[in-house]
């Protein structure tokens, strides 16, 4: 058996293109796809629905309403919690399976909700916003871990950036419920109560869906596996995939079965890996994505957009375009592949907030002219149209697949720790920033860290489109040895068999 011949590779189906998979041929994987993206659901809500239901605690409130820093808190209380919720998530996705972790979250995450709800004052508010955070923080690990360990690889970039379509819904559902609710007695708890309801579907859901394949195979528990893989390849495929899989992963409980924090520094192949994945989080959130979605509206009314009724519905534009932007990068990033899909989508972003820098630069000289509030608001579209098909899905969709399955949950928690400490300072910062250097020269700087992404990316991160684990494993073994090193044993086991 050489890499080409593996199930999944292209090689493989060029052999055999009748096995090939498309994004909706198995309606089974593509509602475990679903159900799990619903903790991508709840991530983009929360995200998004904080910005409206503050108005109306400042009003409830009045010690908020008078400070800043408890605005700020109960806002970023949330981020703290996913920082603590996806260090620790790796972990559970490893030690107790990525099904027990999504009912974890849910289960964390409605009593958030529920705490929230019936915050009889800030400080209980802010509990229910970290227990919020954590579940949010083990689902944004676990999702996108257990959509890849189900896919076929050749559909694996779309089912798994289903996921980050989910969260861009999410986003934009939490802008119609904050309209939906402004009239309605006790608004904000409304706002923040609601979100319990898809969690709790989702839990129930997950109890009718099965472990990760993957996961069994490393925990011996073959039988289970292979029913599960059963239900998504046909019987001429399925023989191969189990044989293939069940050679990989003896092979990886050969070289170690116990994995610690500090193993992924020590092996310089899984370090290339989380360099790359943990770099693609990080740069995700450092070219600004969540400073356009938390401070849309503000954006818009600094732009010279006064009303708040006209601010949202912008806000609510850039959303819907988000999400439109995320269904064209489902069907892209299996096409043009992970590496294309984001250096094009990085260009744009470049472009676009340099329109934007420019638009702010020309207002605050002390134009009275209308266009550059427009110009403003132009570039900001164009940056969700360049940012949501490409930075939006491919650092999720590239850190389910680089690493190890033994590596997968840690690595995929540390990573995903980056990416929500990241977005912390951004949020953080940002408004800061803006009032200390100007806003024209905030977006200038977001512009100079997309260039270094584009380098970055360049240089560390590989192509990952349709490639089977083992595939990709052996490019990190590539670039930490050299092309020669040990490349036939990932295969020893299968040519045994």
């Amino acid at each position: 058996m050489t890499i080409d011949s593996l199930p999944g590779s292209s090689g493989y189906l060029d052999l055999f293109p009748e096995r090939r998979m498309s994004y909706f041929s198995n309606p089974y994987v593509l509602g475990l796809t679903v159900i799990s993206g619903i903790g991508g659901l709840l991530f983009g809500y929360d995200t998004g629905v904080i910005s409206g239901a503050l108005l109306y605690i400042k009003d409830e409130f009045e010690v908020v309403n008078q400070s800043s820093f408890l605005q700020e808190t109960i806002v970023s209380m949330a981020l703290v919690g996913a920082i603590v919720g996806a260090a620790s998530g790796g972990w559970i996705n490893d030690a107790y399976g990525r099904k027990k972790a999504t009912l974890l979250a849910d289960v964390v995450f409605t009593a958030g909700a529920i705490v929230m709800a019936v915050a009889p004052d800030p400080y209980v508010l802010i509990l229910g916003r970290l227990l919020i955070g954590l579940g949010v923080g083990i689902a944004s690990v676990t999702a996108p871990v257990y959509i890849a360990e189900a896919s076929p690889s050749e559909v694996r970039g779309g089912l798994v950036s289903t996921n980050v379509l989910m969260i861009t819904a999410g986003q934009f559902i939490s802008y119609l419920v904050n309209l939906a609710f402004t009239e309605v007695q006790g608004t904000w708890r409304w706002m923040l109560g609601v979100s319990a309801v898809p969690a709790v579907i989702q839990f129930f859901l997950m109890l009718c869906l099965p472990e990760s394949p993957r996961w069994l195979f490393m925990k011996n528990e073959k039988a289970k596996a292979i029913a599960v893989l059963s239900k998504i390849y046909d019987i001429a495929r399925l023989e191969d995939e189990v044989d293939h899989l069940s050679a990989a992963l003896e092979e990886e409980r050969q070289r170690k079965r116990t994995v610690r924090y500090l193993d992924v520094f020590k092996t310089k192949e899984i370090r290339l890996a989380f360099l790359a994945g943990a770099g693609l989080q990080a740069f995700q959130q450092f070219t600004g994505i969540n400073t356009v979605m938390y401070y849309s509206p503000t954006i818009v009314q600094m732009a010279g957009f006064n009303s708040n009724q006209l601010a949202l519905l912008l806000s609510l534009i850039v959303a819907a375009m988000n999400a439109a932007g995320t269904i064209v990068g489902i069907y892209l990033i299996d096409h043009v592949g992970r590496k294309n899909l984001a250096l094009s989508s990085l260009s744009g972003v470049i472009a676009s907030l340099v329109i934007l820098s420019g638009a702010f630069f020309a207002k605050t000289s002390g134009s009275s002219n209308g266009i550059y509030g427009w110009l403003a608001v132009i570039g900001l579209a164009l940056y969700i149209a360049f940012f949501s098909p490409g930075m939006g899905p491919v650092p999720w969709t590239v850190n389910s697949e680089i690493y190890p399955e033994q590596y997968r949950g840690i690595c995929g928690g540390m990573s995903a720790t980056v990416n929500w400490i990241s977005n912390l300072i951004v949020a953080q910062t940002f408004l800061t920033i803006a009032e200390a250097v100007g806003t024209g020269a905030t977006f200038l700087i977001l512009a100079g860290i997309a260039v270094l992404a584009v380098v970055f990316v360049i240089v560390f991160v590989p192509e990952t489109k349709g490639l089977t684990f083992v595939e990709v494993e052996q490019i990190w073994k590539e670039r930490a040895w050299g092309s020669g090193y040990n490349n036939e044993s990932l295969l020893e086991q299968g040519n045994e068999s």
